[in-house]
């Protein structure tokens, strides 16, 4: 029932005079009535009702017999467009059956025409009763999905920490203990000789330490950047694919002037994202494309994008390094490098990225592979993201 103003009531008759005279005085008993004299037009003034809250009903007052849409079926069309409503019929002394056929088909009660205010007035109030009921049920119901979706949210970013730390607790254990030990060990060996210019052989050692300081430095990098890009929120607007993807390449063919790379850019439709976490995508994605093809004669880079029904897909390719798809499942972990640092640089922070930043917007990615035949990666994101 509405609280804010008067309860309003659909009346549905193909007599006009006996409509109009029942809505005056209904309206004359604080009812706001709206009057409608076949099924077609009360479905019209039904589904306005839905769009502009403010004129959604809470009780259809049907006749039974109508020309075209009768009472029954016009009930069951009411309640398609809105669950929460409460019908009621009028019915001659006649069709008695026929309304106890409509109360099966989801009218609350029936009405005896002709029919008196007391005899409408507790029928009518007993409807508004169930209409609150519905209303507060519906809205209990609303709340108890909105707080599921919370806790899947919660239960979502607790996995996702929790990988996170398992990650991290990985990379301690090993990824920043080597080149600690390394540069324990070089230094160590360095302290024990005797002072005096550097050899060959120390100036190695140095060498070493100072790689391994670079490699921790990059590391620590890394976890910040992940941890920085993976948790701000969202700030949500329409991006422009074919700019952004194509801005990102000259950077990239820029930076690289002695090669030459086909680029093949195909139309990529526009996506609502977060621009600066989603420009952090396609950076990854394309600078690892330009990584893996460095070795190839005839490096070529692919993207391509489609539009679907509900989400919109882009697709990276290159035929560079590739990878073995028995590899796959370690690809998007945090930490996780599928070659060896010598051959292709790099912390295996990106792609953990990538991925985090992609199921935050409510997308997937996915990668395809073969060794030595070049790598296909594919991300979706929603056509409608909200803030998370």
């Amino acid at each position: 029932m509405n609280t804010l103003s008067a309860p309003k009531i659909l009346v549905v008759d193909d007599e006009q005079d006996l409509v109009t005279a029942l809505c005056r005085i209904l309206d004359a008993q604080g009812y706001s009535t709206t009057r409608a004299s076949d099924g077609a037009q009360a479905l019209r003034e039904l589904h306005t009702g839905m769009v502009d809250v403010s004129h959604r009903f809470d009780v259809l007052l049907t006749d039974l017999m109508m020309p075209g849409l009768n009472g029954i079926a016009l009930i069951r069309a009411a309640l398609d467009v809105d669950k929460d409503l409460v019908c009621i019929v009028m019915t001659g002394h006649g069709t008695i059956d026929t309304a106890v056929a409509a109360m099966q088909a989801g009218a609350l009660d029936y009405i005896l025409k002709p029919f008196t205010l007391r005899i409408a007035t507790p029928v009518l109030a007993r409807a508004l009763a169930v209409r609150g009921l519905r209303r507060d049920n519906s809205a209990l119901l609303q709340q108890v999905a909105n707080r599921t979706a919370e806790l899947e949210t919660a239960n979502r970013e607790l996995r996702c920490a929790n990988e996170e730390l398992e990650a991290f607790t990985h990379s301690v254990s090993h990824d920043v203990r080597q080149p600690l030990n390394v540069m324990i060990g070089f230094t160590e060996l360095l302290l024990s000789e005797k002072p005096g210019p550097l050899n060959a052989k120390q100036k190695d050692f140095l060498g070493d330490v100072h790689d391994g300081g670079r490699h921790l430095l990059r590391l620590s990098q890394g976890l910040l950047e992940f941890s920085r890009l993976s948790r701000q929120p969202l700030k949500v607007q329409v991006i422009d694919m074919q700019a952004l993807v194509w801005e990102i390449l000259r950077t990239l063919q820029s930076a690289q002037p002695h090669r030459r790379v086909d680029l093949q850019v195909g139309s990529l439709p526009d996506a609502p994202a977060d621009p600066l976490l989603l420009r952090q995508v396609w950076v990854n994605l394309l600078s690892n494309a330009f990584k893996f093809t460095k070795n190839v004669p005839n490096p070529t880079i692919e993207v391509t994008g489609q539009m679907g029904t509900s989400v919109v897909t882009y697709r990276i390719r290159d035929n560079g390094a590739g990878f073995a798809m028995a590899d796959a499942g370690r690809l998007f972990h945090i930490f996780q490098r599928l070659h060896s640092e010598a051959a292709f640089d790099g912390t295996g922070v990106g792609l953990s990225l990538v991925r985090r930043i992609v199921e935050r917007h409510g997308g997937a990615i996915s990668a395809e592979s073969e060794a030595g035949s070049g790598a296909t990666f594919q991300f979706t994101l929603p056509r409608n993201v909200g803030p998370a």
